[in-house]
């Protein structure tokens, strides 16, 4: 004898014809999931269920498990009717083998898909800890908790300044000068550089042009910024040649042309804050 589970409003019309067996199995009538999926007459869905019986035979499941006939009671009509009770899996293999030019096949497809895999993800839960036994037990484990703990937090001490480095380089905000730039890049052991050897390599790999200028291909690598010096004899403020600047775009590019091998780290910079921009 089977139950249907009665289902709140607005709920799926597929929940709302999902049964449960004696032995608390879900599973959904062929009869009642033929409408549902846009098919009139019973024997159109029938090719369905056959090419779904071949793919669970091809899966190696169980067609007898899956796939139970049974019998509806057709009252002084005539005999009972075929009909099949689906397990879910058996259900989700008939909407994914029906007419998917019908949109309450697509239905029908998208909730089996998702009511499978909620039941396979609650088939690998973990199981709940077993309580201890006794008193010694309890403490025994408490112990381990506790030696588990300090270990993990060891490691997240140890892991911080690279999750911090990451951050920084995630955020690709700021630019830093040649120098720093360069220190960066050294930390890195398969990369030996140094502030004059770096602005070498950039001319190199043609990121700049005359006056060392960005050109507009590495705009995103280099910026530059304006500079100032007081003219000792007037007094003035006149402007300087344009530091250049690299940008975190421009570390990773340059760390990646330079035959970087580790990742980049910030961590640790020579400079005090508010030294990059």
């Amino acid at each position: 004898m089977s139950t249907i589970i009665p289902q709140p409003a607005g709920s799926s019309p597929f929940d709302a014809i999902r049964e449960v067996d004696a032995n608390g199995r879900d599973f959904w009538s062929a009869r009642r999931l033929q409408p549902l999926m846009g098919y009139r007459r019973w024997a159109n869905l029938l090719p369905a269920i056959e090419r779904a019986k071949s793919a669970a035979r091809n899966q190696g499941a169980s067609i007898e498990e899956n796939f139970p006939g049974s019998q509806k009671d057709a009252g002084q009509a005539g005999p009972g009717a075929q009909d099949y009770e689906l397990s879910r899996f058996a259900a989700y293999l008939v909407a994914m083998n029906g007419d998917p030019n019908k949109p309450e096949v697509a239905a029908a497809q998208a909730y089996f898909a998702v009511q499978t895999h909620r039941a396979e993800v609650a088939q690998i839960q973990p199981a709940a800890p077993a309580l201890p036994a006794d008193y010694e037990e309890a403490l025994v484990a408490l112990l381990g908790k506790v030696r588990d703990n300090k270990e993990l937090t060891a490691k997240v001490a140890e892991l911080e300044p690279a999750a911090q480095a990451y951050e920084v380089l995630a955020s690709a905000k700021g630019d830093y000068s040649l120098r720093d730039a360069a220190y960066i890049l050294n930390r890195d052991p398969g990369i030996q550089t140094g502030q004059n050897r770096l602005m070498v390599s950039i001319r190199k790999f043609q990121m700049v042009g005359r006056g060392d200028v960005p050109y507009a291909s590495h705009q995103t690598h280099l910026t530059q910024r304006a500079q100032s010096y007081k003219d000792r004899e007037s007094g003035e403020e006149l402007l300087a040649k344009p530091q250049l600047r690299i940008t975190v775009a421009g570390l990773r590019y340059l760390h990646k042309r330079l035959g970087g091998q580790a990742p980049l780290r910030f961590d640790q910079l020579p400079f005090a804050e508010g030294d990059a921009a």
